[in-house]
Protein backbone atom coordinates (compact mmCIF):
# COMPACT_ATOMS: atom_id res chain seq x y z
CA UNK A 1 0.00 0.00 0.00
CA UNK A 2 1.22 3.37 -0.80
CA UNK A 3 0.68 6.76 0.44
CA UNK A 4 -2.76 8.45 -1.42
CA UNK A 5 -3.27 5.18 -3.56
CA UNK A 6 -6.24 4.29 -1.93
CA UNK A 7 -9.91 5.61 -2.15
CA UNK A 8 -12.35 3.07 0.03
CA UNK A 9 -10.96 1.67 2.96
CA UNK A 10 -13.36 -0.75 4.92
CA UNK A 11 -12.38 -1.81 8.68
CA UNK A 12 -15.99 -2.66 9.61
CA UNK A 13 -15.68 -5.38 12.25
CA UNK A 14 -11.80 -5.24 12.70
CA UNK A 15 -11.91 -5.19 16.50
CA UNK A 16 -10.33 -2.14 16.62
CA UNK A 17 -9.69 0.15 19.40
CA UNK A 18 -8.09 2.71 17.87
CA UNK A 19 -8.28 4.37 13.83
CA UNK A 20 -4.81 2.83 12.32
CA UNK A 21 -2.06 5.16 11.86
CA UNK A 22 -1.57 4.44 8.76
CA UNK A 23 -5.06 6.08 7.59
CA UNK A 24 -3.53 9.48 7.99
CA UNK A 25 -1.69 8.97 5.25
CA UNK A 26 -3.84 8.62 2.50
CA UNK A 27 -4.57 11.56 1.11
CA UNK A 28 -6.55 10.31 -1.95
CA UNK A 29 -9.05 8.07 0.72
CA UNK A 30 -12.84 9.08 0.10
CA UNK A 31 -14.29 6.08 1.84
CA UNK A 32 -13.48 5.42 5.07
CA UNK A 33 -15.72 2.49 7.11
CA UNK A 34 -14.78 1.93 10.98
CA UNK A 35 -18.52 0.21 11.75
CA UNK A 36 -18.77 -1.77 14.45
CA UNK A 37 -15.22 -1.90 16.35
CA UNK A 38 -14.22 -0.91 19.73
CA UNK A 39 -13.02 3.09 19.29
CA UNK A 40 -13.50 5.46 22.09
CA UNK A 41 -12.52 8.23 20.58
CA UNK A 42 -11.57 9.56 17.06
CA UNK A 43 -7.56 11.33 16.52
CA UNK A 44 -7.75 14.72 16.10
CA UNK A 45 -6.10 14.40 12.42
CA UNK A 46 -9.18 13.10 11.43
CA UNK A 47 -9.41 16.33 9.70
CA UNK A 48 -6.33 15.97 7.40
CA UNK A 49 -8.32 13.45 5.27
CA UNK A 50 -9.78 16.36 3.21
CA UNK A 51 -10.94 14.33 0.44
CA UNK A 52 -13.35 12.42 2.31
CA UNK A 53 -16.66 11.65 1.13
CA UNK A 54 -18.32 9.44 3.34
CA UNK A 55 -16.95 8.58 6.51
CA UNK A 56 -18.60 5.81 9.24
CA UNK A 57 -18.29 5.73 12.63
CA UNK A 58 -21.12 3.90 13.76
CA UNK A 59 -21.66 0.94 16.19
CA UNK A 60 -18.22 2.21 18.30
CA UNK A 61 -18.12 3.22 22.05
CA UNK A 62 -17.14 6.77 20.98
CA UNK A 63 -17.97 9.73 23.60
CA UNK A 64 -16.63 12.73 21.72
CA UNK A 65 -15.94 13.93 18.24
CA UNK A 66 -13.07 16.22 17.60
CA UNK A 67 -13.49 19.65 16.24
CA UNK A 68 -11.29 18.85 13.27
CA UNK A 69 -14.20 16.69 12.05
CA UNK A 70 -15.17 20.26 10.73
CA UNK A 71 -12.45 20.65 8.33
CA UNK A 72 -13.42 17.86 6.17
CA UNK A 73 -15.27 20.33 3.75
CA UNK A 74 -16.01 17.12 0.87
CA UNK A 75 -17.69 15.16 3.21
CA UNK A 76 -21.67 14.31 2.15
CA UNK A 77 -22.22 10.98 4.43
CA UNK A 78 -21.37 10.64 8.13
CA UNK A 79 -22.57 8.30 10.57
CA UNK A 80 -22.36 8.63 14.36
CA UNK A 81 -25.22 6.37 15.36
CA UNK A 82 -24.85 3.38 18.10
CA UNK A 83 -22.14 5.38 19.85
CA UNK A 84 -22.20 7.07 23.68
CA UNK A 85 -22.07 10.45 22.34
CA UNK A 86 -23.54 12.96 24.91
CA UNK A 87 -22.89 16.43 22.83
CA UNK A 88 -21.46 17.57 19.31
CA UNK A 89 -19.11 19.75 18.40
CA UNK A 90 -20.17 23.54 16.59
CA UNK A 91 -18.03 22.31 13.91
CA UNK A 92 -19.95 20.07 12.34
CA UNK A 93 -21.90 23.43 10.84
CA UNK A 94 -18.61 23.63 8.71
CA UNK A 95 -19.45 20.80 6.65
CA UNK A 96 -21.27 22.55 4.41
CA UNK A 97 -20.66 19.38 1.32
CA UNK A 98 -23.31 17.67 3.67
CA UNK A 99 -26.00 16.82 1.39
CA UNK A 100 -27.19 12.95 1.78
CA UNK A 101 -26.84 11.49 5.30
CA UNK A 102 -26.27 12.51 8.83
CA UNK A 103 -26.73 9.48 11.17
CA UNK A 104 -26.85 10.53 14.77
CA UNK A 105 -29.25 8.12 16.31
CA UNK A 106 -28.47 5.72 19.40
CA UNK A 107 -26.61 7.84 21.17
CA UNK A 108 -27.35 9.64 24.49
CA UNK A 109 -27.43 13.49 23.17
CA UNK A 110 -30.00 15.73 25.03
CA UNK A 111 -29.88 18.39 22.73
CA UNK A 112 -28.03 19.52 19.05
CA UNK A 113 -26.06 22.58 18.26
CA UNK A 114 -27.25 25.31 16.45
CA UNK A 115 -24.94 25.40 14.01
CA UNK A 116 -26.04 22.35 12.85
CA UNK A 117 -28.92 24.15 10.66
CA UNK A 118 -26.02 25.71 8.91
CA UNK A 119 -26.34 22.25 6.36
CA UNK A 120 -28.59 23.67 4.14
CA UNK A 121 -27.87 20.91 1.55
CA UNK A 122 -28.95 17.92 3.87
CA UNK A 123 -31.65 15.69 2.92
CA UNK A 124 -31.46 13.41 5.40
CA UNK A 125 -31.15 13.46 9.21
CA UNK A 126 -31.62 10.56 12.03
CA UNK A 127 -31.62 11.65 15.19
CA UNK A 128 -33.65 8.89 17.08
CA UNK A 129 -32.77 6.99 20.18
CA UNK A 130 -31.46 10.03 22.01
CA UNK A 131 -32.73 12.07 24.72
CA UNK A 132 -33.66 15.42 23.38
CA UNK A 133 -35.97 17.52 24.57
CA UNK A 134 -35.86 20.56 22.52
CA UNK A 135 -35.15 21.14 18.83
CA UNK A 136 -32.78 24.21 17.51
CA UNK A 137 -35.21 27.30 16.75
CA UNK A 138 -33.36 27.54 13.10
CA UNK A 139 -34.33 23.70 12.62
CA UNK A 140 -36.80 25.49 9.05
CA UNK A 141 -33.11 26.32 8.16
CA UNK A 142 -32.43 23.04 6.70
CA UNK A 143 -34.06 23.37 3.83
CA UNK A 144 -33.14 20.48 1.72
CA UNK A 145 -34.29 18.15 4.23
CA UNK A 146 -36.24 14.97 2.76
CA UNK A 147 -36.79 12.67 5.50
CA UNK A 148 -36.44 13.93 9.35
CA UNK A 149 -36.23 10.45 12.40
CA UNK A 150 -36.46 11.78 15.55
CA UNK A 151 -38.23 9.10 16.96
CA UNK A 152 -37.59 7.55 21.01
CA UNK A 153 -36.42 11.06 22.74
CA UNK A 154 -38.21 13.36 25.16
CA UNK A 155 -39.70 16.40 22.93
CA UNK A 156 -42.41 18.32 23.72
CA UNK A 157 -43.04 20.62 21.15
CA UNK A 158 -41.43 21.67 17.58
CA UNK A 159 -39.77 24.74 16.80
CA UNK A 160 -42.17 26.90 14.39
CA UNK A 161 -39.84 27.00 11.53
CA UNK A 162 -40.40 23.31 11.45
CA UNK A 163 -42.69 24.69 8.66
CA UNK A 164 -39.80 26.13 6.54
CA UNK A 165 -38.70 22.40 5.73
CA UNK A 166 -40.53 23.12 2.40
CA UNK A 167 -38.95 19.63 0.91
CA UNK A 168 -39.66 17.40 3.88
CA UNK A 169 -41.43 14.46 2.42
CA UNK A 170 -41.66 12.12 5.41
CA UNK A 171 -41.63 13.06 9.47
CA UNK A 172 -40.79 10.50 11.90
CA UNK A 173 -41.36 11.94 15.64
CA UNK A 174 -43.24 8.48 17.29
CA UNK A 175 -42.75 8.03 20.75
CA UNK A 176 -41.86 11.50 22.23
CA UNK A 177 -43.93 13.98 24.51
CA UNK A 178 -45.39 16.17 22.07
CA UNK A 179 -48.42 17.59 23.36
CA UNK A 180 -49.20 20.29 20.61
CA UNK A 181 -47.99 20.76 16.86
CA UNK A 182 -47.13 24.24 15.69
CA UNK A 183 -49.61 25.87 13.54
CA UNK A 184 -46.75 25.90 10.86
CA UNK A 185 -47.39 22.39 10.10
CA UNK A 186 -49.53 23.05 6.93
CA UNK A 187 -47.01 24.66 4.67
CA UNK A 188 -44.96 21.41 4.46
CA UNK A 189 -46.98 21.14 1.12
CA UNK A 190 -44.71 18.50 -0.27
CA UNK A 191 -45.18 15.68 3.18
CA UNK A 192 -46.09 12.66 2.23
CA UNK A 193 -45.93 10.44 5.69
CA UNK A 194 -46.69 11.97 8.97
CA UNK A 195 -46.04 9.43 12.02
CA UNK A 196 -47.04 10.75 15.17
CA UNK A 197 -48.51 7.99 17.08
CA UNK A 198 -47.06 7.16 21.13
CA UNK A 199 -47.13 11.58 21.59
CA UNK A 200 -49.21 13.17 24.15
CA UNK A 201 -51.29 15.49 21.78
CA UNK A 202 -54.62 16.55 22.65
CA UNK A 203 -55.24 18.67 19.68
CA UNK A 204 -54.51 19.30 16.63
CA UNK A 205 -54.13 22.26 14.10
CA UNK A 206 -56.58 23.37 11.83
CA UNK A 207 -53.45 23.72 8.92
CA UNK A 208 -52.85 20.11 8.87
CA UNK A 209 -55.82 19.80 6.76
CA UNK A 210 -53.05 21.74 3.65
CA UNK A 211 -51.04 18.68 3.45
CA UNK A 212 -53.22 18.11 -0.15
CA UNK A 213 -50.11 15.61 -0.96
CA UNK A 214 -49.83 13.40 2.37
CA UNK A 215 -50.23 9.88 2.56
CA UNK A 216 -50.39 8.08 5.36
CA UNK A 217 -51.30 9.54 9.17
CA UNK A 218 -50.86 7.93 12.13
CA UNK A 219 -51.90 9.65 15.30
CA UNK A 220 -52.38 6.63 17.91
CA UNK A 221 -52.14 6.61 21.27
CA UNK A 222 -52.37 9.84 21.88
CA UNK A 223 -54.74 11.93 24.24
CA UNK A 224 -57.28 13.66 21.35
CA UNK A 225 -61.00 14.33 21.57
CA UNK A 226 -61.53 15.81 18.26
CA UNK A 227 -60.48 16.21 14.93
CA UNK A 228 -60.45 19.44 13.35
CA UNK A 229 -62.61 19.72 10.20
CA UNK A 230 -60.02 20.92 8.09
CA UNK A 231 -58.85 17.37 7.73
CA UNK A 232 -61.09 17.45 4.27
CA UNK A 233 -58.17 19.11 2.76
CA UNK A 234 -56.32 15.63 3.17
CA UNK A 235 -57.51 14.64 -0.39
CA UNK A 236 -54.23 12.20 -1.24
CA UNK A 237 -54.51 10.26 2.19
CA UNK A 238 -54.46 6.91 2.01
CA UNK A 239 -54.42 5.64 5.46
CA UNK A 240 -55.34 7.02 8.71
CA UNK A 241 -54.60 6.02 11.69
CA UNK A 242 -56.34 6.73 15.17
CA UNK A 243 -56.02 4.06 17.48
CA UNK A 244 -56.44 4.49 21.15
CA UNK A 245 -57.33 7.77 21.14
CA UNK A 246 -59.71 9.85 23.62
CA UNK A 247 -62.59 10.22 20.70
CA UNK A 248 -66.09 10.20 21.41
CA UNK A 249 -67.45 11.67 17.37
CA UNK A 250 -65.90 11.66 14.30
CA UNK A 251 -66.60 14.68 11.77
CA UNK A 252 -68.10 14.30 8.67
CA UNK A 253 -64.78 15.31 6.59
CA UNK A 254 -63.21 11.76 7.02
CA UNK A 255 -66.38 11.26 4.80
CA UNK A 256 -64.64 13.34 2.10
CA UNK A 257 -61.51 11.65 1.63
CA UNK A 258 -61.52 9.86 -1.85
CA UNK A 259 -58.31 7.95 -1.71
CA UNK A 260 -58.91 6.94 1.46
CA UNK A 261 -58.15 3.02 1.93
CA UNK A 262 -57.83 2.35 5.71
CA UNK A 263 -59.52 4.07 8.67
CA UNK A 264 -58.37 2.51 12.13
CA UNK A 265 -61.00 3.49 15.05
CA UNK A 266 -60.25 1.45 17.50
CA UNK A 267 -60.06 1.64 20.74
CA UNK A 268 -61.70 4.90 21.27
CA UNK A 269 -64.74 5.56 23.09
CA UNK A 270 -67.17 6.43 20.86
CA UNK A 271 -70.72 7.12 21.12
CA UNK A 272 -71.68 5.79 17.75
CA UNK A 273 -70.35 5.17 14.37
CA UNK A 274 -71.40 8.00 11.54
CA UNK A 275 -73.38 6.14 8.80
CA UNK A 276 -71.14 7.24 6.17
CA UNK A 277 -68.33 4.67 7.85
CA UNK A 278 -70.59 2.06 5.68
CA UNK A 279 -70.64 4.11 2.75
CA UNK A 280 -66.42 3.80 3.25
CA UNK A 281 -66.47 0.39 3.10
CA UNK A 282 -68.68 -0.04 0.20
CA UNK A 283 -66.16 1.88 -2.06
CA UNK A 284 -62.99 -0.39 -0.95
CA UNK A 285 -62.15 1.58 2.66
CA UNK A 286 -61.32 -0.55 5.27
CA UNK A 287 -62.67 0.59 8.01
CA UNK A 288 -61.33 -0.88 11.52
CA UNK A 289 -64.46 -0.43 14.87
Amino acid sequence: MTSGSVVQWDLAGQDLDRVPEEVRGLDRLENLNLYRNRLTSVPTWIGDLTDLRVLNLAANHITAVPDAIGDLQHLHTLDLGHNELTELPDSLGRLTAMNRYLYLSNNRLTAVPDALCRLTGLTYLNITDNELTALPERLGDLASLRELRLYHNKLAALPESFGRLRELREAHLMDNELTRLPDSLGNLTALRELRLMDNALETLPESLGDLKRLRLLDLRNNRLTALPASLTGLTGLTHLDLRNNRLTELPDALSHLPELEKLDLRWNPLDSLPDWTEDLERRGCAVLT
